[in-house]
């Protein structure tokens, strides 16, 4: 049976492959990073709730937080259970007064947003951890080139494919459109060779 993980806001970041975008950060109790892009609406968001900021009025969020309030829900957990297509699909798990629960599908950047101002737990599972997240370097390996190294300059193809195991998904998919639009095959051989490596043996439910 596929374990749950608990996950804590790490916090929001510019998106490097994607203009307008921003990758929301989430960790384990470890090291590792599962990186979630979201839009700016949603970054903002996150951000506000992150820092404790209070805004003239409402926003979107609160506005639910409100009639969360209101109906006398609660916010029990949120649950991020799927990766596909680049998209990460969440719900969220409310709890009504006399115990009955209801799962409500929702968007990870909302159900994140939700979750900070409620103060409910954020779970996945452990296969889908395994398969997105990251794990970043705490100290540069000897001869490493550092992660903002443009692929292409890599000329060891040992070195590269280390180099791509300390760089996230979506990074790498941009770097393999590119070497596809380019005719450079055999870089994007080696980028396919690693997002194919990531990939489950079956995708959780």
């Amino acid at each position: 049976m596929d374990n749950k993980v608990e996950l804590t806001v790490q916090g929001v970041a510019n998106s490097r492959v994607q203009s307008n975008a921003y990758a929301l950060i989430l960790k384990d109790d470890g090291t590792r990073r599962l990186p979630v892009i979201i839009g700016l609406p949603e970054a903002q968001s996150i951000a506000v709730a992150l820092e404790g900021m209070a805004t003239p009025r409402p926003m979107t969020h609160d506005l639910i937080v409100g009639m969360t309030h209101a109906f006398r829900l609660k916010l029990k957990e949120v649950f991020i259970y799927r990766f596909e297509d680049g998209v990460f699909f969440s719900e969220l798990v409310f709890q009504e007064s006399d115990g009955t629960e209801a799962r409500i599908d929702s968007r990870t950047s909302d159900a994140v947003a939700l979750a900070l101002r409620l103060r409910c737990p954020i779970y996945t599972f452990e296969s889908l951890l395994q398969r997105c997240a990251i794990t970043p370097v705490a100290e540069a390996e000897e001869g490493m080139p550092p992660d903002d190294t443009d692929p292409e300059e890599i000329h060891d193809p040992q070195l590269l494919r280390k180099w791509l195991k300390r760089q996230e998904a979506y990074e790498i998919e941009a770097m393999l459109e590119r070497a596809v639009g380019e005719e450079k095959y055999e870089l994007a051989k080696i980028y396919q060779d690693e997002l194919m490596r990531r990939e489950p043996a079956d995708h959780p439910k």
